[in-house]
């Protein structure tokens, strides 16, 4: 947030909702700590109504839950809510990346036409799977959905690429828990994101689904893994 200078009330609550989300994927925000609008709105110097407006986006998105008496909280999702992100993501990524797949040539062409966008995401993803292989989750999760963003912006529908970036980001702040502290972590960041970029600027429908279709079996592998515990818990072990 902005030490000085006037901002309007819309992107102040941007700016609040966006950090409040950068606490909630660091860990520092977690689920069954209740908060209030107060509390917020002094942590950060601001009025109550932003930080209301803020607080109601987040558990739009899914990531926050409310009660009328008490106030906030991030929201705590189970295995199995995981495991229909998965699957969910699954579905969604299918959509977006549907012009490979049927061979129409629709996404390669989009990509020639897209060379300093694809530069970027091509950065994306190299910085991505670099963080992965080295277990630093907090950068991997800039980068991660940076990376998702931007290819779904050059390939995809927008509305596509938006509710993408919503279930992506649901999945980091069940994930995160698991992760922080886990001595296999690295294990368990999928570090794919540069054979996926350089099989879609190939138009290779059937290289992208190899990539993806590993994807998605490495979520359910780790939701397996999470599943075996008896019960599962935060912080003792994807992304």
């Amino acid at each position: 947030m902005p030490a000085r200078g006037a901002v309007n009330r819309s992107t102040l609550r941007q700016q609040i909702a966006d950090a409040l989300r950068d606490e909630v994927l660091a860990g520092r925000l977690q689920p069954r700590v209740e908060f209030t609008v107060k509390q917020i709105a002094e942590q950060y110097g601001v009025s109550a109504t932003p930080v209301r407006e803020a607080l109601f986006d987040l558990s739009a998105q899914g990531l926050l839950e409310s009660d009328q008496h008490r106030g906030f909280r991030v929201r705590e999702f189970t295995v199995a809510d995981y495991r229909s992100m998965v699957d969910a993501r699954a579905l969604v990524i299918d959509a977006v990346f549907r012009g490979i797949f049927d061979g129409t040539g629709t996404v390669h062409g989009l990509l020639v036409t897209h060379q300093a966008a694809l530069v970027s995401v091509r950065r994306r993803a190299e910085e991505a799977a670099r963080a992965a292989r080295g277990g630093d989750l907090d950068i991997l999760i800039g980068y991660d959905l940076r990376f998702w963003r931007e290819l779904g912006a050059v390939v995809g529908n927008p509305y596509l690429t938006d509710f993408l970036h919503r279930l992506r980001v649901q999945a980091w702040v069940f994930a995160v828990p698991y992760l922080r502290g886990d001595a296999d972590v690295r294990d368990w960041l999928w570090n794919g994101h540069p054979e996926l970029v350089e099989a879609i600027a190939a138009a290779d429908g059937d290289a992208v689904r190899t990539v993806l279709d590993a994807y998605h079996a490495h979520g359910l592998s780790w939701a397996d893994r999470l599943a075996a515990d008896d019960p599962p818990h935060p912080g003792h072990h994807e992304g």
